[in-house]
């Protein structure tokens, strides 16, 4: 039998500056998510969203460069405690987006029964980033820094642990743009980056191969993080923070695929896609289809 597959949205726009990108769950399940999934024999259930409240003010930095912390750790524990109790389930976790702050949570719960979690983090952007080096003081561009412990004491004490993953048990794919701060992290941490020219020079199949023994290797889990901003904005273009040249939908495809095949995501989420910046709901499609190769579809 399937494993049943539960989805939780989270309706979060308050980890960067571009609105619109909190109807991200609502457009992907528009898109007919649970209906994909269930066509190809999943038991799905559907939680609805978080209830995300919102300050009377927006984007008001702290002391340490940090734009609206409280609401945005808030709903990272709530979401922390949902994927736990997903998790406790014996279901599979799948977290709709929303900005990429929320996987400050859903790592956090995934983690939080495993002993070593290995990361795929398909993104253009590193998000390695913290207040000291951010340049806007975007939580969305700190999630993979607070899950490794570093921080904010609030952003990495989500869940009741720190850290939730070591870095040598993840991997960056589709890499390219990246802070300095971030190149600087990356190599002292010896955390493991495909960038678009390794994944020109080897092939997306190569890289999903070499990524997949990383993450596995001494872990019990896998997540992956998959922001939609990763693929080329000519074939995702309802993200916030586009960046030319990168994978495309046919190569991100490839990749879920081999994923599939190894069978060894454990928990996964789907962020950043902002139907204000879409065109016609190309980007959500996208996302479905997607998770439609990350779960077993195929044409023949």
């Amino acid at each position: 039998m399937k494993q049943k597959i539960t989805i939780i949205g989270v309706p979060m726009d308050l980890g960067q500056m571009r609105r619109g990108v909190d109807m991200g769950p609502s457009v992907i399940r528009y898109a007919g998510v649970v209906e994909r999934l269930e066509a190809l024999g999943y038991e799905v259930e559907d939680r609805g969203d978080i209830q995300i409240g919102r300050p009377s003010r927006l984007d008001v930095k702290n002391d340490q460069n940090l734009k609206d912390l409280d609401v945005v750790v808030k709903a990272n524990q709530m979401l922390a405690d949902e994927v736990m109790d997903i998790v406790s389930e014996g279901a599979f976790p799948l977290i709709l987006g929303g900005d990429h702050s929320i996987a400050i949570g859903s790592l956090a719960g995934t983690a939080k029964d495993k002993e070593n979690l290995g990361v795929i983090w398909y993104d253009a952007h590193g998000d390695l980033n913290t207040g000291e080096t951010s340049p806007s003081g975007n939580i969305h561009g700190m999630p993979l820094a607070a899950s490794i412990g570093l921080g904010h004491e609030n952003l990495t004490s989500i869940g009741g642990f720190s850290p939730k993953v070591k870095p040598e048990n993840i991997v960056i794919i589709g890499a390219r743009s990246l802070d300095e701060g971030e190149r600087i992290l990356i190599k002292e941490r010896g955390i493991h980056v495909y960038t678009m020219h390794e994944i020109d020079r080897l092939g997306m199949s190569k890289v999903m191969e070499e990524a997949a023994e990383i993450v596995t290797k001494n872990t019990d889990g896998v997540h992956l993080s998959l922001d939609l901003d990763a693929l080329d904005p000519n074939d995702a273009p309802g993200v916030g923070t586009p960046v030319i040249g990168g994978p495309t939908y046919r190569e991100t495809h490839l990749a879920m695929e081999i994923l599939a095949e190894k069978n060894i995501i454990t928990s996964a989420e789907f962020v950043e896609v902002n139907p204000i910046l879409d065109v016609k709901n190309q980007t959500a499609e996208a996302a479905v289809a997607l998770i439609g190769s990350l779960f077993g579809e195929k044409l023949l």
